[in-house]
């Protein structure tokens, strides 16, 4: 009886070997070297920022250097006219120049969405101003704005303005002039995203709206709209904190004036730094500045909703 039992015990179930751990990590280890070093070039310099925020630092100047404390950011909010000024201005460009890019990008974009002759071309030559350098795109402009050859100088020929006019010099026309300046190299940003969004809604969905009589105007506000909704808040979110951010076209174009009516928050911050050599200040400049677009951004995509579902 005990050999028949014997011989009747299941075999035990063999042991399972433990997974390496070695696949699941190699991804990590092979990113860990450009995460370190993008670490390194982002992370550095934001400390360094808010380091500086805190000091008195002119290297012109320096037996004054040392720990200030927040005495800089109660100067900022306090004591500097400049700063409201320039944060108003900041405040005007992003929301005209975002605005106006958004309504012709999107123009653009149901437009070269459309099938007809050369349809590759039109939209090479849509989407060429968004390959070219901030610098270079200045150095076009401020020909074209130029007195002696530019615009001005063929409008007065035919009795439009007078000779010698300069859009860039006059305080009337200053601003409308970089408005359209960056305005040729924003539109297709966000024509380039729009039409990549629209490539993926269903024509079915327009082919019903067609059949229960829908107008073209109700399939884009009741279709279109909805499904480019998100593309739109991203595309909104990245182009203005980009748009606040500028500094080589307004730079290269005006130089912050003519009397500094075009000199925004980051333009006001790189003078500051590179001119007057106050980094100090110019490093709580940024800190606030990077306060303001951060609170900005968490306010917009709440407001917005952000990757909700569309009602």
């Amino acid at each position: 009886m005990a050999q028949a039992a014997a011989v009747a015990k299941p075999p035990a179930p063999p042991r399972r070997r433990r997974a390496s751990a070695t696949p699941r990590r190699l991804p990590y280890l092979l990113i860990g070297p450009a995460a370190l070093l993008m670490l390194g070039f982002i992370a550095y310099p934001v400390i360094s920022v808010f380091y500086y925020s805190l000091q008195e630092y002119n290297p012109t100047k320096p037996w004054r250097n040392g720990f200030a404390g927040f005495d800089n950011f109660v100067k900022i909010l306090t004591e500097d006219p400049v700063f409201r000024d320039t944060l108003v201005f900041s405040a005007k460009w992003v929301f005209v120049e975002v605005g106006l890019q958004l309504l012709f990008g999107l123009a653009l974009a149901l437009i070269v969405n459309q099938t007809f002759v050369g349809r590759g071309i039109g939209r090479a030559m849509v989407f060429s101003p968004w390959a070219v350098s901030g610098v270079l795109t200045s150095a076009i402009w401020v020909l074209l704005y130029n007195s002696q050859t530019g615009v001005t100088r063929y409008l007065a020929d035919m009795g439009i303005g007078s000779y010698g006019t300069s859009w860039l010099s006059d305080t009337s026309t200053v601003f409308s002039a970089a408005v359209v300046a960056d305005l040729w190299r924003g539109v297709p940003f966000f024509a380039i995203l729009i039409l990549a969004d629209l490539q993926s809604v269903s024509k079915d969905l327009y082919e019903a709206a067609e059949v229960d009589g829908a107008s073209r105007l109700k399939q884009f506000w009741h279709i279109t709209l909805p499904h480019l909704k998100d593309a739109i808040i991203l595309s909104t979110l990245l182009r203005a904190v980009w748009e606040f951010n500028n500094v080589d076209l307004l730079y290269t174009l005006t130089g912050g004036g003519p009397a500094g009516e075009t000199t925004t928050l980051p333009l006001y911050i790189a003078n500051t730094s590179v001119d007057a050599h106050d980094f100090g200040y110019a490093s709580a400049l940024t800190t606030v500045a990077f306060v303001i677009l951060l609170f900005c951004s968490i306010v917009y995509l709440r407001l917005s909703k952000f990757g909700g579902e569309n009602k």
